[in-house]
């Protein structure tokens, strides 16, 4: 009798840690979530997990329950060794293999059959349990901690997110904040725009056709204007300015005399303040010697953020009927998708 009591107690144990995997092996908002979207499972699920750390307590009071019951049991009517070899066999089941195993159907089944009778349950005890939860924070305020120190085990849960499974977030979301975390560790010099190869237009030249056809091979709309030598930088010119100026003109006229520089040296975040304080696009980038190194756009420091190059084909924001062509020929890929798309069946808990 007492043996069969021993076994009863320790299955009871066993399915209440089962159940308490279950219950949990989601979030409580990932659970809701999948009840909004109309999972049969999460939301029947929901009606117990909904409770949070109270349906936590009790399971664990019972899990405790259970497992005491079990241990004073075998300690009084079993043989010494019988006693201590399943009270092993039990702890490490129970608390040890368990609950890192998969959830499985007939756990899913078992929890969704008995989630009624605890919403239920938790419906009467939850404001009791509530208050003195409530007390207890007020004593013994509890400090969840994130697990996270530094920058480095921020990234590694990026990419750990970048690779699981059911993963909802896009991964060009994932990229960007892994750039932005690692944005502010660049310096200028790695990402600037080098001297040699940078367009510089001497402030003495006309406009014309052949400067204008320069300006648009170079692949750039902006350019430092320079006076008589290249590390003497007067003003900056930009093509917009040059629409109305085939005509004729010089670049002396048209040019924008504020010059702003930075060290390249300096932090891409300090790049970025620099060109939101001043408001202007392109900064002189100049070493320890005041010598000219390059330059570095507004465009160069958000390709750092987004993970890939600026592509001047979305550059054309400011012509209307460009925008609405690339709007429509969306909204019909779009539409086009979702009539073939078919829909799916609602994701079972894991």
């Amino acid at each position: 009798m007492h043996t069969l009591l021993s076994f009863i107690l320790a299955g009871l144990t066993l399915l209440s840690v089962s159940l308490q995997r279950t219950y949990y092996n989601l979030p409580v908002k990932e659970v809701k979530r999948r009840a909004r979207a109309g999972d049969e499972l999460a939301n029947i699920l929901y009606r117990a997990v909904s409770y949070g750390y109270t349906l936590r307590v009790v399971l664990w009071f019972l899990i405790g329950l259970f497992a005491a019951g079990f241990f004073v049991n075998v300690a009084l009517y079993s043989a010494l060794w019988f006693a201590l070899a399943s009270s092993i066999a039990l702890v490490w089941v129970g608390f040890v293999w368990l609950p890192v195993r998969p959830v499985t159907s007939f756990g899913e089944r078992l929890a969704a059959w008995l989630a009624p009778a605890f919403g239920w349950l938790m419906h009467y005890l939850h404001p009791t349990l509530d208050r003195v939860m409530g007390l207890l924070h007020r004593f013994r305020p509890v400090h969840i901690h994130t697990g996270l120190y530094e920058k480095e085990d921020l990234l590694d849960l990026i990419n750990q997110q970048q690779s699981q499974v059911d993963n909802r977030i896009e991964q060009m979301e994932l990229s960007i904040a892994s750039h932005a975390l690692t944005f502010a560790d660049k310096t200028v010099s790695k990402i600037m725009i080098p001297r040699r190869v940078v367009k510089m237009i001497n402030i003495r030249e006309s406009i014309g056709p052949v400067l204008m056809d320069e300006l648009h091979a170079s692949g750039h709309s902006r350019f430092p204007v320079f006076e008589d030598k290249q590390d003497n930088i007067v003003g900056l010119l930009y093509t917009r300015d040059l629409v109305n100026a085939r005509g004729g003109g010089s670049v002396q006229g048209k040019m924008h005399h504020e010059v702003y520089y930075i060290h390249e040296e300096q932090s891409l975040y300090d790049a970025l303040q620099a060109i939101l304080k001043t408001h202007q696009q392109l900064l002189i980038v100049v070493n320890s010697f005041e010598e000219y190194a390059g330059i570095i756009t507004m465009e160069d420091i958000l390709e750092q953020i987004i993970g890939k190059p600026i592509i001047d084909e979305f550059d054309q924001y400011d012509d209307l009927r460009v925008v609405a062509t690339r709007s429509a020929k969306k909204d019909r890929k779009e539409r086009f998708e979702s009539q073939k798309a078919t829909p799916e069946k609602p994701e079972m808990l894991e």
